[in-house]
């Protein structure tokens, strides 16, 4: 029988929208509701039932094997019976009969509905595992939904989270609308109750808290390595960098404070006392303690990873704190156990706690030698290991320019091949200055081969000729030999000299006689911005 059920699509319709529910998973639930509503009608647990939902109208077929000898006629149907239902029948296959299903009994109807509840339950809680499944340890915003005196239900999104009494605040006040910051700690899908649970008195609360308010932690320039707290209370954190221009501290303080105040105020006024970590124990452990100074930090034979802490006499019970308090962070946050005793107490002891905590340092710095060692030696056979790519300068695969200017007219072209780090020295070295000067004194040098000059050479002439000789080297090979001739053909050396013949200085008697004194006068000027004593050891001998 066929029959459109208007009031079944529509309720289907609201449970997808209500509930956030796929249409496949709404109707797959009511294809087993119904499959099992058919089998308590004909009270057949075992019954072969198959259900279809297409535009809108529910089939429902009770289907039997075709078999030569029936045993059950509600399982099975004879091949000369198939046939009158379906003529290609044959053994072996799945006869179908649609039945009615309005006219199943009310149990039949009870039971489709609990089993249609128990799935869409099941699928929202598939849904909502999977949302905040890798949602652990993450800090959400929330509402409070209802307050009772154990538990606080709070509405994080898709679902609503419960917050136990001993997760919660110390001395907090939570009313109905109430936004809060919550941290997911547990998601779970086997519970009957609240799928989700949340706190504000977990330390990850305050991590996260700190990684919203400080930049460098949420970067990773700053790392939080411990967080040990009594919510409501106090709270003590180590934090540590490995860049050395950054303050941990003061970067998690703020600019006057005001980082660990936002985070206080969201605390609720609760104390927060930041410290630098510190790979030694015991140094760890003094920081841990503060505002107490400790004197040293030694082993406890008695207690199995114990320590004993020693500090001043007026500085005991600061160190232990208020009812324990501080004493009590400290051992959280390190994980050893601490017994604090002041310094008249390990003196009655005759104890020589000064040479055991020099001797326990010694052996701590022993040991970090030893690591930094390793690490170093492991560096270096990762190096060696590592295969060179170039390991001739001459076999590299480089394309260098060959624009280098001429030194001589005769022997030396325009331009020549260089190294890399020869023209990064030519460039430090020469300006433009400096080549108009040395073009200009090899023009000079060519007429004074040719009749003899009075002219004046000045000091920054001498220095380019010197910069100059230094910069001429020899043609290695023969291609290079043929390279260089190359070259010179292509330029013209008279253009180059007619470029720079107006450059050429030219002095009269009396401009050269003042010229000359005034270079003796800078001879002789003592620099005091030179340390001539740190050149004395080059002229000893």
């Amino acid at each position: 029988m066929k029959q459109k059920v208007d009031t079944i699509a529509s309720a289907l319709l609201g449970i997808e929208s209500d509930r956030q529910l796929t249409p496949e998973i709404v109707e797959e639930a009511l294809k087993e509701a119904l499959t099992k509503a058919y089998r308590k009608h004909i009270e057949i647990p075992d019954a072969y039932v198959k259900t279809e939902i297409k535009d809108g109208i529910i089939h429902i077929y009770h289907q039997r094997v075709v078999v030569e000898e029936v045993e059950d006629d509600e399982l099975e149907i004879s091949l000369k019976e198939a046939k009158k239902i379906n003529k290609d029948a044959k053994l072996g296959d799945m006869i179908d009969e649609e039945v009615d299903y309005t006219q199943f009994d009310r149990a039949a109807v009870v039971l489709a509905k609990n089993v249609i509840k128990q799935k869409i339950r099941e699928a929202e809680k598939q849904i909502v595992y999977e949302e905040y499944c890798d949602k652990v340890d993450e800090m959400v915003m929330g509402t409070v939904e209802t307050v009772e005196p154990k538990f606080v239900i709070v509405n994080i999104g898709k679902t609503l989270a419960m917050m136990k009494k001993s997760q919660q605040i110390a001395g907090e006040t939570y009313y109905e609308g109430q936004n809060l910051l919550v941290v997911i700690t547990e998601v779970n899908k086997e519970t009957k109750g609240a799928q989700v649970l949340v706190s504000r008195a977990t330390p990850v609360f305050v991590r996260r808290l700190f990684e919203r308010e400080v930049p460098e932690i949420y970067q990773g320039i700053i790392e939080i390595k411990a967080i040990a707290r009594e919510p409501g209370e106090r709270c003590k954190i180590a934090v540590y960098t490995h860049n050395e221009n950054i303050d941990p501290i003061g970067a998690c303080i703020g600019p006057r404070g005001s980082r660990v105040q936002m985070i206080i105020n969201e605390l609720h006024g609760e104390k927060i006392d930041i410290f630098e970590w510190s790979d030694n124990i015991a140094d760890l452990i003094k920081n841990a303690l503060s505002p107490s100074e400790a004197i040293a930090v030694i082993p406890n034979e008695n207690v199995k990873d114990g320590l004993i802490v020693v500090v001043p006499e007026s500085q005991l019970s600061l160190a232990i704190g208020k009812r324990g308090k501080n004493a009590r962070l400290a051992v959280k946050l390190t994980n050893r156990k601490i017994d604090i005793k002041s310094d008249a107490e390990m003196e009655e002891a005759g104890i020589d706690y000064m040479a055991i905590s020099k001797a326990m340092q010694e052996e701590y710095e022993a040991k970090k030698a030893k690591e930094r060692a390793y690490k170093q030696q492991q560096r270096i056979e990762e190096l060696n290991q590592t295969p060179t790519e170039i390991e001739n300068v001459d076999v590299a695969d480089f394309t260098y320019d060959d624009d280098v200017l001429l030194d001589t007219e005769e022997d030396m072209p325009l331009q020549n091949t260089t190294t890399l780090f020869e023209k990064e020295q030519e460039k430090k070295e020469l300006d433009e200055m400096e080549e108009a000067a040395r073009i200009a004194k090899a023009k000079r040098k060519e007429k004074a081969s040719i009749a003899p000059s009075t002219e004046y050479t000045s000091k920054f002439e001498n220095f380019a000729d010197a910069s100059s000789k230094q910069e001429t080297a020899p043609v290695k090979s023969k291609k290079k030999q043929e390279e260089v001739k190359e070259t010179t053909d292509k330029h013209d050396l008279s253009e180059v000299k007619q470029q720079f013949e107006q450059m050429k200085p030219i002095y009269s008697e009396e401009e050269l006689a003042e010229i000359e004194a005034q270079q003796m006068e800078e001879e002789n000027v003592w620099d005091e911005d030179v340390d001539y004593e740190e050149f004395d050891e080059y002229y000893d001998d």
